[in-house]
């Protein structure tokens, strides 16, 4: 676990991310030669496996902090995530305060949580076994997506849960849950990420937030967030590709 990119986030620092679908070890040294200050690795979407994760993470190694979704928000998928050693965990689709609790218990050791005990990467494999459990509860990122309209509609109650260090707003997820999938400057999809944005704002509560377009960091930057994911490796190759064949044709 990176501690320090673990208290930049706490404090709201703006940190560039990018989200990683392909296992390719050149693809991570790619992410981090680039300059990025941390890697998205997505088991939600695509074909990543946790082995592949895992693989990520090594490449990664402290240079590059990885931060991994889950495909699901429950115990068996948290459990064996963590154990690979990740700086962070993103839990998608989390509507409500008692689902927060549920997982924020899930990622804690005891007495804070039910997380079980494993001998895998994230403790050295045992040899780093009192170090990391000492110090995993406060250092681990436990990060939960905001995509739904029922998040938004219970976005209060949810920032006072315990254990959360940051939120994650999905705004093409959550337009859908709107009736307007894809629409994400749609007024009133914009109007709910900004209803979010001013409750964590409120609650000191760390937020993070998806763009496809580079042109809108600086102004996400100026708004507050502080975990900006900057598209996704597939997105970037396909785009560059497409346009260095366009430049080829008259």
């Amino acid at each position: 676990m990176n501690s320090s990119f673990t208290q930049k986030v706490k404090e709201g620092k703006p940190l560039i991310g990018i989200i990683q679908t392909l296992s390719a070890p050149e693809i991570t040294e790619i992410i981090d030669l680039a300059g990025f200050d941390w890697v998205f690795i997505d088991l939600e979407h695509g074909p990543l496996t946790i082995e592949s994760a895992k693989g990520i993470l090594q490449v990664g190694g402290h240079r590059l902090p990885g931060i991994v979704r889950v495909p699901l928000g429950e115990e068996p998928w948290i459990k064996r995530v963590l154990d690979i050693g990740p700086a962070g965990i993103i839990v998608p689709q989390v509507n409500s305060a008692e689902q927060a609790e549920k997982i924020v218990k899930q990622c804690k050791y005891p007495p804070r949580g039910i997380r079980g005990v494993g001998l895998a990467r994230a403790q050295g494999y045992g040899l780093k076994f009192e170090e990391y459990i000492t110090t995993a509860n406060d250092n681990l990122m436990v990060i939960l997506q905001i995509e739904h309209i029922d998040a938004v509609n219970n976005i209060e109650d949810i920032v006072k849960v315990p254990g959360i260090d940051a939120l994650f707003i999905g705004p093409y997820d959550l337009s859908g849950s709107m009736g307007k999938i894809g629409k994400v400057k749609d007024a009133d999809v914009q109007e709910k990420i900004a209803h979010v944005r001013r409750v964590c704002g409120e609650a000191g509560m760390s937020l993070g937030i998806f763009t496809g377009n580079p042109g809108d960091v600086n102004g996400l930057k100026a708004a507050g967030y502080s975990l900006i994911t900057l598209g996704i490796d597939t997105m970037f190759m396909g785009r560059m590709l497409k346009e260095a064949l366009q430049q080829t044709t008259n």
